[in-house]
């Protein structure tokens, strides 16, 4: 009993060590200690040890995880301008808005096709500058072609391959666009679309991120590296931004769209 006091009160001093002196080797214990008991005080010591850390790296991460940067624009205005590359990751954001707003929707309207892009021989057009665009019903879109006949097939590709879960069907120079029930399918299929939009949106995104960190590299020989890795920084931490504002547009979308 008083061999196992004695290895007890020699505890503590081996918990005060650092990990320094754990990984050189712990100090001899008495030779009278059970083997069992040295065992349980080294185990001890290595836990103590390695709770501490551990929880020094957490907190130096947690530190450096809030660190930002936030330099004048005004004073890099000769390397990059800062406020041009923050309105185009705005407007990325913006036309995310504008495709929820007007392709994702559970209420189907006549609306929704005005923007389809149709491809033809004479370039690029809006469905709605080729052929006019009406509601029989709750459940049908009617795309009347009469205008420009010749463009009725490439409008029938351009519904299909919206995005938009629509089969067309055409007859003559009508095109008839019947509108899925909202059913559960139908919006987990919204759902999907939405998703699928964010991360083009994200990619248009990262395009703009390389963009301007490729726009301050140039000045690589002519500023500091100092500023160069504190504008990088600037870019990626806008970017950062810009792409959690996404993530919210989304949630708030799905939770839309499922209801």
């Amino acid at each position: 009993m008083a061999v196992a006091l004695r290895c007890f009160r020699r505890a503590p001093s081996l918990l005060s060590r650092s990990s320094f002196t754990l990984l050189r080797g712990l100090p001899q214990a008495p030779a009278a200690c059970p083997a069992l008991l040295l065992d349980g005080c080294r185990q001890s010591v290595h836990q103590r040890l390695l709770t501490r850390q551990l929880a020094t790296k957490k907190a130096k991460g947690k530190g450096q995880s809030q660190t930002r940067v936030n330099i004048s624009a005004a004073l890099v205005e000769d390397i990059i301008n800062l406020e041009e590359t923050n309105e185009d990751m705005q407007a990325v954001v913006e036309a995310l808005k504008e495709d929820f707003s007007r392709n994702l929707s559970v209420r189907t309207s006549p609306g929704v096709l005005d923007h389809v892009i149709v491809m033809t021989k004479d370039g690029k057009f809006p469905l709605n500058q080729l052929g006019q665009i009406s509601q029989k019903s709750p459940q049908l879109i009617i795309v009347n072609m009469t205008n420009f006949p010749e463009s009725t097939a490439a409008a029938m590709k351009a519904i299909r391959e919206s995005g938009m879960n629509l089969n067309p069907e055409m007859d003559g120079t009508i095109i008839r666009v019947p509108i899925p029930k909202v059913t559960r399918e139908h919006r987990e299929s919204l759902a999907k679309l939405a998703k699928q939009s964010t991360n083009k949106s994200k990619e248009a995104l990262r395009k703009v991120r390389s963009k301007s960190i490729n726009q301050v590299k140039k000045f690589k020989n002519k500023v500091s590296e100092d500023t160069i890795w504190l504008l990088e920084k600037q870019i990626q931490q806008m970017a950062d931004s810009t792409a959690a504002e996404m993530d919210k547009l989304l949630a708030a979308k799905t939770k839309e769209l499922l209801g």
